[in-house]
């Protein structure tokens, strides 16, 4: 939908161009003209023939036709001027700078539509409202400032808000970061974000393309679409970071499941961004370092050496990178000798590596040769150097600068001293070089960065399920929660193990069934939501008389229609759910089980459908890992097993869509088996 019209035009025409620079017509004019754009410009101004050096037309009839026009007028004089542009001017692309659309009231979501109408219908693109433009090498169409040197090498960012680009792009300018586009989509009332990444995958040219993709987003309204490219472009090469804010929707709804109540649209958009491989931020600041991470080589491994005259500074890098599951390494041996015998008494190259406050480039050089030639166990380096204002350090920057170059392994520069070293950091910069301000900053951008998995596989193999059993119940099933009988059906269909049950309104029948499974067994309400809750399960059900009393218990519980027996079994208590989150798709969890899935909230979320890999990532990401693992004399739980029960359950909501919440809680499990002890399916055939 994007055309060359919008990012290559030959003709510009500014509506509302003026000569007042502190306006938005003034400025994205001068924007223009400034940043050196050579195609035909012109100006549509009722009052003005020449505006800032450029032709106007005091009547939009007399406009030549142009490939571009921006639009910095009212409202409600928009629809009309790219009416006559596209049907009469056969302009083919548009920018409109201007307020008050569907952000403002109803009527302006209705203009917003009809003007959306006219562009799409002569073939056209739109861009906003209510944004600040766009820009790249071809043009510099916005009304704002930094407006930064165009590099194919930098960075592709794409903004729902434009006063979040201005500020990033203010934010990575002081730390060097370089853009090869920026893109305000302002309303999306045509192309949103998602638009726009499809636009760069459809267009990526290997070696020309920008490899670094940034994404700020308030809405995720195309998931399919930003999963599809985002995934396409890693799978190309590129490295992709996002903000996606809002994240406080889910907590307002009601929900009558475990999973319903820890699900929600934020942890569906952080399972869509690790599918799709994409690195979550949620700061500006964050985004910006992540993004200095990708500008450099990506390292081989964990292991990290750190560098430094600031031993301060070392060791809480040191911690940030240890506790996010990264490593720095001892550095030992007749190697690490030799280099101490290079530095200045008192020095220490253990790891960190602290060369004193005396330090210079020449000891720096040798620090950094031997990490990258000589111990094979760093895969990368953090350099910490600042100034205590003695005495200038270009020589180091230099040295860093060409280390950066040509080091097989990455080199991450973190440069502290923004005041004492200012021109020694804007040199660094001028050579295209990102610095980090902190170190801790650098620490969690690149734990951030290593704990991102690649992207999910674009198709993947489901086990095979009793699709006819699955008929059957869904053809017969209404709306709510099924009947255990039913629920039995499904899980025997997806291939999900189950503890046997029988369910029985009849006390005499209870008995029967609990001497059938042998005792003791587990008795407990059917009817009530939350069995827990309203003390509808017994455990350790001994004898006849015990069955008998416990079934009169159950039954006078309010909403009880039922009682389920089942034989009594032991292991660690986990959980899986379903939730289905529009417009994402279904969302499964995983975590500790039993009363305590929502007193921990301790679960880890994807989308469906799940292969082995990412149900094995989302149980590694399960903070109780203890649990899974066994402690303190008890036995660990089958985690393949419990990953295969997660890719199954995600192939049963592929083929039964209108499943919106569903619980297995517990699920017990041993070194042998994952088992269902409990479980409860939702059905709403709207879905």
């Amino acid at each position: 939908m994007i055309n060359k019209q919008l990012t290559d035009p030959k003709s510009i025409i500014v509506v509302g161009g003026s000569n007042e620079v502190r306006k938005p017509g003034g400025k994205v004019l001068k924007n223009l003209i400034d940043n050196g754009y050579s195609g035909d410009l012109f100006v549509a101004n009722p009052k003005e023939d020449t505006v800032q050096g450029v032709k106007s037309y005091r009547n939009m009839d007399d406009l030549p036709g142009a490939d571009l026009a921006i639009l910095a007028i009212a409202a409600h004089h928009c629809a009309p001027a790219v009416d006559l542009l596209a049907n009469k001017k056969n302009t083919k692309a548009f920018i409109i700078l201007s307020a008050g659309f569907s952000e403002e009231s109803s009527q302006g979501a209705d203009l917003e539509r009809k003007i959306v109408d006219i562009v799409e219908s002569t073939g056209g693109c739109l861009i906003g409202p209510n944004c600040i433009g766009m820009m790249n090498s071809a043009h510099a169409s916005v009304f704002t400032t930094p407006v930064p040197h165009m590099d194919k090498k930098g960075v592709d960012f794409v903004s729902g808000s434009g006063a979040v680009a201005v500020y990033t792009m203010e934010t990575g300018y002081e730390n060097g970061l370089t853009f090869s586009s920026v893109w305000s989509v302002g309303n999306s009332a045509q192309l949103g974000v998602e638009d726009v990444l499809a636009h760069l995958d459809e267009v990526y040219e290997p070696g020309a393309s920008s490899k670094i993709k940034l994404l700020y987003m308030e809405s995720v309204k195309k998931p399919d679409m930003l999963l599809r490219h985002a995934s396409s472009l890693i799978r190309k090469g590129c490295r992709i970071a996002a903000i996606k804010s809002g994240s406080s929707e889910a907590g307002s709804r009601a929900a009558t499941s475990h999973t319903g109540a820890l699900a929600g649209s934020d942890e569906a958009v952080g399972a869509l961004f690790r599918k799709a491989g994409i690195v979550r931020c949620h700061s500006r600041q964050e985004l910006v370092n992540v993004a200095g991470v990708f500008m450099h080589k990506k390292p081989a491994g964990k292991r990290y050496a750190i560098i430094t005259h600031a031993g301060g500074s070392a060791v809480m890098m040191t911690d940030t990178l240890s506790e996010g599951g990264l490593e720095v390494p001892p550095i030992e041996g007749s190697d690490s000798i030799d280099l101490l015998s290079e530095l200045y008494p008192g020095s220490s190259v253990a790891n960190p590596i602290d060369f004193l406050a005396t330090g210079n480039a020449r000891q720096l050089g040798h620090i950094i040769d031997y990490c990258d030639n000589k111990f094979d166990n760093i895969d990368a380096m953090a350099v910490i150097f600042g100034s205590p204002g003695l005495s200038p350090v270009f020589d180091v920057y230099d040295l860093l600068n060409d280390r950066i170059e040509s080091c097989s392994k990455p080199v991450y520069p973190v440069l502290p001293s923004v005041v004492n070293a200012a021109e020694e950091r804007k040199a660094f910069a001028a050579k295209g070089r990102f610095c980090f301000n902190d170190e801790v900053a650098l620490g969690f951008a690149l734990t951030k960065v290593a704990a991102t998995p690649d992207p999910a596989p674009a198709t993947i193999t489901l086990p095979s399920l009793d699709i006819e059993a699955i008929g059957e119940v869904t053809g017969k099933c209404g709306e709510g929660y099924l009947h255990p009988a039913d629920v039995n059906t499904l899980l025997d269909a997806a291939g999900i193990p189950r503890v046997a049950g029988a369910v029985t309104d009849q006390a005499d029948e209870a008995v029967y069934r609990a001497g059938l499974f042998g005792y003791p067994v587990v008795m407990k309400v059917v009817g009530p939501v939350h069995k827990s809750d309203a003390g509808g399960v017994l455990l350790g059900i001994g004898d006849e008389e015990q069955v008998r009393r416990g079934f009169d218990k159950l039954m006078d519980i309010e909403g009880s229609n039922a009682v389920l027996i089942q034989p009594m079994m032991k292991g660690a208590e986990i959980f899986a759910g379903v939730k289905h989150e529009p417009p994402f798709g279904h969302l499964i969890l995983c975590g500790l089980g039993g009363v305590f899935v929502e007193v921990f909230k301790d679960v880890a979320g994807g989308l469906a459908p799940l292969d082995r890999e990412e149900a094995a990532n989302m149980i590694g990401r399960i903070r109780g890992q203890a649990v899974l693992s066994g402690t303190r004399g008890r036995k660990g739980v089958n985690t393949e097993m419990y990953a295969d029960i997660l890719v199954r359950l995600s192939a049963l909501v592929q083929a039964v869509p209108e499943i919106t919440e569903m619980d297995l809680n517990p699920l017990l499990g041993t070194p042998n088996q994952v088992i269902a002890v409990d479980a409860r399916i939702r059905i709403d055939k709207t879905t």
